[in-house]
């Protein structure tokens, strides 16, 4: 039989690091998803900065962001360093949520409330939110689409907790549902996918400024 292996992988090497935004501004506590106005809180603007100086010395060619207003503002320090604009991509943005705008406090939070126990009928698609696969498809696709803005080179693509990890787990083979808690997705981290022509040939993270749990309030 003939050997079925796969040619090795030809072309540029691109590097696409795919930033989970600082902290939010979030006093409610509530899980504000795609709303409009929740900006970075001062501990969240200094996590952008701190990412800033980490990819001082790197070869960053395009920053493109999530239209939200936090993903906008982690941003724009790394866009300054390199003397970049940040184009707007849509691709990147939060997932859909039908609990957006509720608490999620213990013991008081939506949860507590019968009405919307429905929501919770399917965790595997989810039921309560944009589909596992449909946000694994819109990230890679904008993926695909920063890679092309400059081959060869870096670009930076902020983005947000649930689909970044839906992306990796996409990436690397494993099922879409999760356990939440166990995200590795830290504020401000990053998840650099790096491509040799047009296909994938690594996977890396690091968390620049510092760990955070998965669940904590502001992000």
């Amino acid at each position: 039989m003939g050997d079925r292996t796969s040619p090795p992988a030809s072309g540029p090497v691109t590097v696409v690091h795919v930033l989970r935004h600082g902290e939010v501004h979030n006093p409610e506590g509530v899980l504000y998803g795609r709303i409009p106005g929740y900006h970075l809180s001062d501990h969240g603007r200094a996590q952008a900065k701190t990412v800033a100086a980490y990819l001082d010395g790197n070869d960053v060619a395009a920053v493109v962001a999530s239209p939200l207003q936090r993903a906008q503002e982690t941003a724009r320090p790394i866009a300054d360093a390199h003397g970049v604009d940040i184009h707007t991509e849509e691709g990147l943005i939060e997932s859909g949520n039908l609990f957006e705008g509720k608490r999620f406090g213990v013991g008081d939070g939506a949860l507590k409330r019968p009405q919307v126990w429905r929501l919770l009928r399917d965790p595997f698609t989810p039921s309560w939110g944009e589909p596992y696969l449909a946000i694994a498809h819109r990230m890679l696709g904008a993926v695909h689409t920063a890679r092309a803005l400059a081959p060869g080179r870096e670009i930076v693509c902020v983005s947000h907790q649930l689909p970044i990890w839906t992306l990796r787990r996409y990436l690397m083979g494993r099922r879409l549902w999760h356990d939440p808690r166990r995200r590795q997705c830290a504020l401000a981290s990053l998840t650099s996918i790096e491509f040799t022509g047009t296909r994938m040939t690594g996977l890396r993270y690091a968390e620049p400024a510092g760990p955070s749990g998965a669940m904590v309030t502001g992000a």
